[in-house]
């Protein structure tokens, strides 16, 4: 695969992440209850954020690692939880020094393009009977705002600014490259998940710029604003509700054991 293939965002506003996009770490806590961490047990968050998912891992008395390719957001995640450990490292491409009980993902496998690459690490991470519990974006996440940001930029004669940053598969896709690595998947589902954005009639500009930016990652300033304010007027019809966005998220949820 292409270099450019594999690039995924890596730089982040951690702080606005945590004032802006509590839901995403809030949602986790429902697969936080498939993952069922027990005492003594060792956890990769894989793709941990600030951090707050991995903390809720470390009070039910497992020993967590948390990692994440975003300095900005590592650093976030020591400050806020210093008694835990976090490293910076790529997921497509990070050498585990151990093996694990289970790897934890959510709302970041997305953003690893080369799903291969991530899938190789995280059977890495575990050891003969060792669990996997992810979730993710899904086929056709988001489809309303990424056709919209594709209709602005076509009609600025800009199409060549665009970049598809992120990987959203259907259920039998991912679940095949997790049997190609060991993996059993005993559960699988695919399901919408209309997200309520905070801070009112800002919440879609918000969301674009934590992370429409990677759609347009060399586009300049003046430009982001401009499309990203055409993109907002385009949605605003059917996605924006009695003063509230909504994003359209679907999400793939699965649940593996290592068998090799």
């Amino acid at each position: 695969m292409k270099q450019r293939d594999r690039d995924q965002k890596v730089h982040w506003e951690a702080t606005a992440y945590d004032q802006t996009m509590r839901f995403v770490s809030d949602y986790g806590l429902d697969l936080f209850k498939w993952l069922n961490p027990q005492q003594g047990e060792s956890i990769v968050d894989f793709g941990c954020g600030t951090g707050d998912l991995a903390s809720q891992i470390a009070g039910s008395g497992a020993e967590v690692l948390g990692v994440d390719i975003s300095p900005e957001m590592v650093q976030r995640a020591r400050e806020k939880y210093p008694l835990l450990r976090f490293e910076c490292a790529d997921g497509m491409s990070w050498t585990p020094t151990q093996t694990y009980d289970a790897v934890f993902s959510n709302a970041a496998l997305h953003w690893m393009k080369d799903a291969e690459a991530a899938v190789e690490t995280m059977t890495k991470c575990l050891r003969k009977g060792g669990r996997l519990v992810v979730e993710f974006g899904g086929y056709r996440n988001i489809q309303s705002i990424i056709d919209a940001m594709q209709a602005t930029l076509e009609n600025s004669g800009r199409m060549d600014a665009f970049v598809n940053p992120w990987y959203f598969p259907k259920v039998g896709e991912y679940a095949a490259i997790l049997e190609r690595h060991g993996m059993e998947v005993s559960h699988a589902m695919l399901f919408d998940r209309p997200t309520a954005q905070e801070k009112g009639e800002k919440g879609m500009l918000n969301w674009l710029h934590m992370f429409g930016t990677a759609m347009v990652p060399k586009a300049t300033k003046a430009e982001t604003e401009e499309w990203f304010n055409e993109v907002v007027m385009r949605l605003k019809s059917t996605q924006y509700q009695e003063g509230s966005w909504i994003a359209d998220y679907r999400r793939i949820r699965m649940y593996a054991l290592k068998q090799q």
